[in-house]
């Protein structure tokens, strides 16, 4: 490690990865050592842990005292003390960095897939404690499991539930199984709506049998359990729907029900209060609801299938004036986070519990229940539906509702029945310059979570389709709603702002960067303005006529710009 990038970690002070131990006052015992090692070990995330003795809580460098003899520390034996230490033995890495004449022992400490603990069965993570800031503190059991199913190395819903009988499912809830799926239209798996119950729960891998059955799984209770043995057997589930007026809660109530029959129920008073308007396109009559019932359904299945059932809390759906929220306790699994939600692989928290749900047809088939997410969203003239108040410990869907956009849902419509369906990304796109009204491909690709070639050609083919106007090259290439598109959405005025202001506005980015920086170059000019270099140069020489600007310099390339006399 170089002394620098220590620096940048003390810099930054504390942090769930990041642990100081100052040695200021008194040196720290090997069993801390360990056990400050094994919480880091067991903390959330996949970024490397640092433990920095001779730091302290404040980043003061008071420097680590000799651990070993002749006023020494080897690393080496640090490195054996951990291994030694540690159940499953932890491969760290040690080393000895000099400060400002001052020794810092560095640990860097990989998260392991694994819970760890000391010889004598101490376990511990690291988390925020109760004063908001990072600390170690016990490591529970219900954790380790909620740990090892964001990680995928476990399935909750498959567990064994010791004292479950099979008098404890409902035989109604298997006949709403076969019925959910003969209504289905192709969507579930069809051999099962003729099975009896107990060869549909071996089927879905509910029970554990050989020819009898011989125990009960968390997924049989959740899919077909009756009301008071999932009270008994599984506490932590509970789902709320509640409707609320700015701060008056006007429907509260709570179900501690198989899932199939919440689904169902759930859908149903969505339905009853989901206001509908009507756009006519061309002989079509198309109904537009306040939130889509496809969506509403995936975010729902989402929740449910992977909420962390180990964890006290329930799923909450919750329809406010201008949104619907759906939230759920757990938060996303590893490897998914805000950034890469509409690519990222499927990696169900429960994966027993989405097989039932897609055999059901309930959930999509082809696990990417969030594109449908997006897409109802979207073509419904809606803003984009938004993850954004997630957290670690829980996962928030947030469908925003209000007017539709219904030009824009004519337009999706219009394409549609022309042959020429758009996708996601051109949905996404459209939306984000309908509201930003301009974008490059570096923040197209932030908008549709994919790579900048990938979000450039996406926009090159709305541009081919006449949806996009470009201007500039390269790099420094901006793309805009087209005249046509604009007309489309009954925005002409739009266009003009959007499209006819645009010298001026360069022209005074120009001044206020000279002004700022004291002069500018024509590569420069044409960064600023995301435009062309040959248009670059022909602003430049427009502001050197009007006297705003004089050049300065060599010919060429190497003429440069400052203020001029006006």
């Amino acid at each position: 490690m170089i002394p620098e990038l220590l620096r940048e970690i003390i810099a930054d002070g504390e942090s769930l990865n990041v642990e100081f131990k100052g040695e200021e006052k008194k040196g720290l015992e090997d069993s801390e050592l360990v056990e400050a090692v094994i919480c880091l070990a067991n903390r959330r995330g996949d970024d490397l842990g640092w433990l920095l003795i001779g730091v302290e809580d404040d980043s003061r460098i008071t420097g680590a005292r000799p651990r070993h003899a002749g006023g020494k520390t080897d690393t080496n034996r640090i490195q054996a003390l951990i291994a030694n230490r540690t159940r499953p033995s932890l491969a760290c890495r040690v080393y000895l960095i000099d400060l400002d004449g001052l020794d810092v022992l560095v640990i860097e400490v990989p998260a392991s897939r694994t819970p760890v603990s000391t010889p004598e069965g101490k376990y511990q993570r690291r988390a925020i404690g109760g004063k908001g800031k990072p600390e170690c503190m016990p490591y529970l059991f219900p954790e380790m499991l909620a740990g090892q199913a964001d990680r995928g190395m476990q399935d909750y819903s498959a567990l064994i539930v010791p004292d479950a009988r099979w008098e404890d499912l409902d035989p109604l809830e298997f006949e709403r199984f076969r019925r959910i799926i003969r209504e289905g239209r192709g969507r579930g798996d069809a051999a099962l709506a003729d099975l009896p119950d107990q060869e549909i729960a071996k089927a879905l891998g509910a029970v554990v049998a050989n020819h009898e059955i011989s125990a009960i799984r968390v997924l049989g209770l959740l899919l077909f359990g009756r009301e008071d043995a999932l009270y008994r057997f599984l506490p932590t589930h509970e789902v709320a729907f509640q409707v609320l007026s700015d701060t008056r809660v006007t429907v509260n109530e709570f179900f501690r029900w198989p899932l199939l029959r919440l689904m169902e129920e759930l859908l149903s008073r969505l339905g009853a209060k989901n206001r509908e308007e009507e756009l006519m396109v061309n002989i079509f009559r198309i109904g537009i609801p306040d939130y889509s019932e496809l969506a509403f359904r995936e975010g729902l299945a989402n929740a449910l299938i992977h909420r962390d059932y180990s964890r006290i809390g329930g799923v909450y759906v919750q329809l406010h004036e201008d949104r619907l929220e759906i939230s759920n306790p757990g938060g996303f699994p590893e490897g998914v986070r805000l950034n890469n939600l509409l690519v990222t692989p499927p990696r169900p928290r429960n994966p027993s519990l989405a097989d039932a749900f897609k055999r059901a047809g309930i959930a999509e088939r082809t696990a990417r229940g969030i594109d449908t997410i997006f897409i109802e969203q979207l073509r419904n003239g809606r803003p984009a539906p938004s993850y954004e108040r997630s957290t670690d410990t829980d996962v928030v869907l947030v469908l925003p509702g209000g007017k539709a956009n219904m030009d824009f849902v004519r337009l999706v419509v219009e394409e549609n029945q022309a042959g020429r369906p758009f996708r996601l990304d051109d949905l996404l796109i459209l939306n984000f310059l309908y509201l930003e009204r301009r974008t490059t491909a570096k923040e197209a690709a932030n908008v549709i979570q994919k790579p900048e070639n990938e979000a450039r050609a996406a926009l090159e083919r709305l541009v081919e389709g006449g949806f996009l106007e470009a201007s500039g090259e390269g790099k420094a290439r901006a793309y805009h709603l087209s005249a046509s598109t604009y007309r489309r959405l009954g925005k002409r005025a739009a266009y003009v702002r959007t499209h006819g202001f645009e010298p001026l506005q360069w022209e005074q980015m120009v001044i206020q960067y000279v002004e700022k920086h004291g002069n500018i170059s024509r590569s420069e000019a044409a960064d600023l303005c995301h435009i062309s270099g040959s248009q670059a140069y022909r602003l430049l020489k427009k502001l050197k006529e009007k006297k705003h600007l004089r050049a300065v310099g060599d010919r060429g390339r190497g003429v440069r710009y400052e203020r001029g006399s006006t």
